[in-house]
């Protein structure tokens, strides 16, 4: 009788939990959409027709179920940023390493469980650059009929995307960096909700407007989906309270000032507390290179908070921004940042099984097959970790290779050093010209499943000094120090937070400097990890992780779905990457 009334109360307890969780199912339409901005029209890749694309707004605990049906004329991918994908690493998107690319014409459904997570996330392309437009918000909620946000509710919620605009065709642009091995062309303008601002030419009316009521709280979910930069983002007259970063909660940090690298989120509390007019929002770029500084679109884009009693034609004010090379500001926004501690989350690893030493940056290459108007003498732009520039595989992902056990597509030796160590942030040690050329290569890091990993990630002054935002997929990691020039773990290990540091997604590596990070690899399957600069991943700023199974049928990574896309065909060996991966 007692196993009977064990037996009905498990389930009672299994329909409540699936009564509180819902099926939550999209449509992606992708395809052309002309628009106009900047004085021009051009046609841009889209989904549903909109820019941003639809957000998906769910609860922790539903299943995501998205049908992309590819009309456009590229092939691609698309990526759920920061969801951790537990046994669904098929759906995972990146382009190569857990599936090859969705091809004109064809539909691909990702289906996958929101758990364990609440917040702001997003969901972009990751085929290559068609990500410029090809994005949208994910809000996930608290689980329904359980816990409520650890802060006051807010009022009015307001997805803040923040993207980055090209007047020519981005795939044209990819395109010619890659013939001539060198960087991108700039950007033209940046934008707020898929909108410019008024400050840019014939773009009075194309401008983002919120309206405030005095007294009302207002969450701003602010994503990043610029391709290649960090940026500053202020309203005038008004502070935030940053309480989430990634999908993760944070203590309250009071700031006037938010710095957001791309692929990351910043949830913040915005009181309309100031006196009723009109108010600009601002966004511009953080731009970390050292002196001689690269070329870079140093525009600003704009929206307006106004006032529900204030008139229309009110002049909105100004906030007074940072230097576009504000290091201090942006570190410390970036180093303020810890954790909420909440009973039942996860804390930091305090034992480590695998220790890695990762320089990331950039250098050069022999030019590759395609690269016709490269310059043989000089090599062509690359970019690397321990001096390792990946290159994506070609005839089928990875993740396939791993499942089905096929070889020769790519190695499980990533080096977890470098060849060498050197004064990593002084560009005249001459050290940096051994480590200058680096070779194209498909290396990933084989982990044991429930391996905990200490990354220390190195930035290098090989060619330019650069902020790096870091990104891994389908982890979280704990930030557990960060600081300028040269590690040194005499000192660092001192300053390690081991209580509450923050938990992300996506690391801004600081300029000159670098950051430590912990993670526990407790999900089956191929991973990417990469810098979030677009340009760079191209350039081969990636490698992957290969996680095994785990003991049990509930840590084994099932198969594909019968939708899974396969290469039909060959992959052109490095233009796969700048032409989306377009079939012969």
């Amino acid at each position: 009788m007692a196993r009977l009334v064990l037996i009905l109360a498990i389930a009672l307890v299994f329909v409540a939990s699936m009564a509180d969780a819902a099926v939550v199912e999209h449509t992606f339409h992708v395809g052309n959409l002309t628009v106009r901005r900047l004085c021009q029209s051009r046609v841009i890749t889209a989904v549903n027709g909109r820019l941003p694309g639809p957000t998906i707004d769910v609860h922790e605990g539903d299943t995501v179920v998205v049908h992309v049906i590819n009309d456009s004329p590229y092939n691609l991918t698309i990526h759920w940023h920061g969801i951790f994908q537990i046994l669904s690493a098929w759906a995972d998107g990146p382009s190569m390493i857990t599936q090859c690319p969705i091809q004109p014409g064809n539909s691909y459904t990702y289906k996958f469980k929101i758990t364990g997570q609440e917040g702001t996330l997003w969901w972009h392309e990751h085929s290559s650059v068609l990500r410029e437009t090809v994005y949208g918000a994910i809000i996930i909620r608290p689980r329904r009929g359980t816990k409520a946000y650890p802060f006051p509710k807010p009022d009015k919620e307001v997805p803040i995307l923040l993207g980055e605009w090209w007047n020519a065709n981005i795939v044209d642009v990819a395109t010619q960096a890659f013939l001539t091995g060198d960087a991108m062309n700039v950007s033209d303008a940046y934008t707020i909700n898929g909108k410019t601002g008024d400050l840019y030419p014939c773009s009075t009316k194309d401008i983002y407007k919120l309206e405030v009521e005095t007294g009302k709280t207002y969450l701003l979910r602010i994503i990043n989906a610029a391709l290649d930069n960090q940026l500053f983002f202020k309203i005038a007259g008004h502070r935030f309270t940053v309480v989430a970063v990634d999908a993760s909660y944070t203590n309250p940090y009071k700031t006037d000032l938010i710095v957001i690298a791309p692929g990351q989120t910043v949830d913040a509390l915005m009181v309309a507390d100031a006196t009723p007019a009109s108010y600009y929002m601002a966004a511009l770029p953080y731009i970390s290179t050292a002196s001689p500084r690269q070329a870079f679109d140093n525009t600003t884009t704009t929206g307006i908070v106004r006032y529900k009693s204030t008139s229309p034609s009110s002049q909105p004010v100004m906030p007074t921004m940072p230097s576009f090379f504000d290091n201090d500001a942006a570190f410390r926004f970036y180093s303020n940042l810890t954790s909420l501690l909440r009973p039942g989350n996860r804390t930091v690893p305090l034992h480590v099984d695998e220790r890695m030493f990762v320089t990331v940056g950039l250098g050069r290459t022999a030019c590759q097959p395609g690269q016709v108007l490269c310059n043989q003498t000089a090599g062509a732009l690359a970019a690397s970790m321990n001096n390792a520039s990946f290159q994506f595989p070609t005839t089928m992902s990875i993740l396939q290779a791993h499942y089905e056990g096929v070889k020769g597509v790519y190695t499980a030796d990533f080096p977890d050093e470098p060849p060498v160590f050197f004064d990593f942030t002084n560009a005249s040690d001459p050290s940096l010209q051994y480590l200058m050329f680096t070779s194209k290569s498909t290396k990933v890091k084989r982990l044991k499943y429930n391996t905990t990993v200490e990354m220390v990630l190195q930035d290098t002054a090989i060619l330019g000094i650069e902020n790096h935002p870091m990104h891994i997929h389908s982890f979280n990691f704990f930030v557990v120090a960060q600081g300028f020039g040269n590690y040194d773990p005499a000192t660092a290990e001192k300053s390690y937070n081991l209580v509450d540091p923050q938990l992300r997604n996506t690391i801004a590596v600081p300029t000159g400097g670098w950051a430590v990070i912990r993670f526990t690899a407790n999900n089956p399957g191929v991973w990417l990890m990469h810098c979030h600069f677009d340009s760079h991943l191209l350039l081969g700023l990636a490698t992957a992780f290969e996680v095994d199974n785990g003991p049990t049928p509930e840590s084994t990574l099932p198969p594909p779905p019968p939708d899974y896309p396969t290469c039909q065909k060959k992959l052109r060996s490095v233009a796969d990457n700048w032409e989306l991966n377009k079939i012969e």
